[in-house]
């Protein structure tokens, strides 16, 4: 008898061994990629440079170096892809507009720099975006939203001063070490060292135009050899960029000019 409950033990003990190993594995607490890193990796793919989105009916406006794309859920105006065209500017404003011609008729895309609150979700974005739609039978129909324009990517490191004005820089003309930027692509926001304060500010990008807004700094006294001064001026006065050869050189239509080289 007591090799019978033995025996019976085992096979008790086996049977549900067996299940435990073939049960199905809960995937519930499995995470997916966010939809922001997965842009982010799109964005990078696809050189986009500017994207936009809106409601009733939604829609969605991709621009790359190569070609817009228009997505709509609505039934008399659909989706299309064009090759990339240069926009129309507005002198006065930071208004661009797009007219495409397409298979299914015109479109007009106009992309203003105004703050614009998404309807659905809350999220504030700078740009407020129109789409003018005309289909063939000559209706038309026009599609609200907002966008923002994705700073590239390549930014996203840390950049050591190494010319300024044309000039190779020295540390004896700053304290303790180099200045550096560290620029944050993902949120638009930038932190440094400015060769005797601490400083941070934002990053405006548009394509082909970086600026670097709203720096502040700690407020430290600087020796008076010391040229903070003039490499935040030169900073602020920023408005096109280059990347090239481990460098991000930074200009102005006066000609400042700052070299800074990437750091690993």
């Amino acid at each position: 008898m007591l090799h019978y409950s033995r025996l019976l033990f085992v096979i008790v003990l086996f049977l549900g061994c067996k299940t435990a190993i073939n049960a199905p594995v809960d995937t519930s607490l499995n995470t997916k990629p966010t939809k922001a890193y997965q842009e982010q990796i799109e964005n990078m793919e696809q050189g986009i440079y500017f994207r936009a989105m809106g409601n009733e009916p939604e829609w969605s406006l991709k621009i790359s170096s190569k070609q817009i794309e228009f997505t709509s859920l609505s039934p008399d105006f659909k989706s299309f892809t064009a090759p990339h065209i240069d926009p129309i500017r507005v002198m006065d404003a930071n208004v661009k507009t797009y007219r495409l011609t397409t298979s299914n008729g015109t479109a007009a895309i106009t992309i203003e720099q105004q703050k614009c609150a998404n309807t659905m979700s809350g999220q504030e974005l700078p740009y407020t975006v129109r789409v003018e739609m005309t289909n063939n039978s000559n209706t038309s129909k026009i599609f609200s939203g907002c966008g923002y324009y994705v700073i590239d990517a390549r930014l996203h490191d840390i950049w050591v001063l190494e010319k300024m004005n044309g000039e190779n820089v020295s540390i004896n003309k700053f304290a303790k070490q180099l200045p550096y930027i560290e620029i944050n692509s993902t949120n638009g926001t930038f932190m440094g060292y400015a060769g005797c304060n601490r400083m941070n500010g934002t990053v405006f990008f548009e394509k082909g135009i970086l600026r670097f807004t709203n720096i502040s700094t700690t407020e430290m006294a600087c020796e008076p050899q010391n040229r903070e001064s003039e490499l935040l001026h030169s900073l602020e006065s920023t408005t096109t960029y280059q990347i090239a050869s481990m460098r991000l050189i930074l200009t102005n239509p006066s000609g400042i000019e700052l070299v800074f080289k990437k750091v690993d």
